[in-house]
C-alpha cells in the first residue's frame, strides 16, 4: 500500500481492473495510441457535420442492401398512386418475382383492359421505383373455383364456364 492518501488499496485496484472500471496503465497508453489514429471521433473534422434523420435512415438502409425490399413495399403500399385510383379499386398486386409483377383484377374484363395499358404503368413503376426490379408486369383475372378435386371428381376438362 502506498502513502498517498487518494490510493486505493492493491486487492481493490486489481479488481477494478479485471472488472473493466478503472483501467490499468497499460490500457491506458493502448487507448492512447488508438484514439490518435482514430481521426473519426475529431471535432471539425470532414465527415462531422450534422444529418437529417431522413440522409442517416437512406444510408443505413443502403448500407444494410435493403433498397430493393423497401421499394418493392413501397410499390405495394402506393399501388394507388401508381395504377391510379379507379384502376386500382379494381386490381390489387399479388406476387413479385424474378422482376414479374402480377396483379390480379376484378375481371377478365379489366385484366385484358390492363394489358393494353402495361407500358404505360411499367413505365411509371420504373420511374418512380426503380430499386424495385420490375421488368414485367402480368395481368390475370380473378380466382376460379376448382372442379378437380373431392370424392365426386371425374376427369376432364370440368364445365364449361366463365367467371368474370
Amino acid at each position: 500500500m502506498s502513502d498517498e492518501p487518494d490510493a486505493v488499496p492493491e486487492t481493490i485496484a486489481t479488481y477494478l481492473r479485471l472488472r473493466g472500471l478503472e483501467p490499468s496503465p497499460r490500457a491506458k497508453r493502448r487507448r492512447r495510441r488508438r484514439d490518435a489514429a482514430d481521426d473519426e471521433n475529431q471535432p471539425f473534422t470532414s465527415g462531422r457535420d450534422p444529418r437529417g434523420v431522413a440522409d442517416v435512415l437512406q444510408a443505413f438502409t443502403h448500407e444494410s442492401g435493403w433498397d430493393s425490399s423497401l421499394a418493392r413495399a413501397d410499390l405495394v403500399r402506393q399501388w394507388a398512386d401508381v395504377a391510379g385510383m379507379e384502376t386500382a379499386g379494381h386490381t390489387r398486386p399479388v406476387a413479385l418475382s424474378d422482376g414479374l409483377l402480377t396483379v390480379q383484377c376484378d375481371s377478365t374484363a379489366w385484366a385484358k383492359q390492363l394489358q393494353l395499358m402495361r407500358a404505360h404503368i411499367l413505365t411509371e413503376i420504373v420511374r418512380r421505383y426503380p430499386d424495385a426490379g420490375v421488368a414485367g408486369i402480368r395481368f390475370i383475372g380473378p380466382d376460379v373455383p376448382s372442379w378437380k378435386w373431392g370424392p365426386r371428381a371425374v376427369p376432364g376438362r370440368g364445365p364449361r364456364d366463365t367467371y368474370g
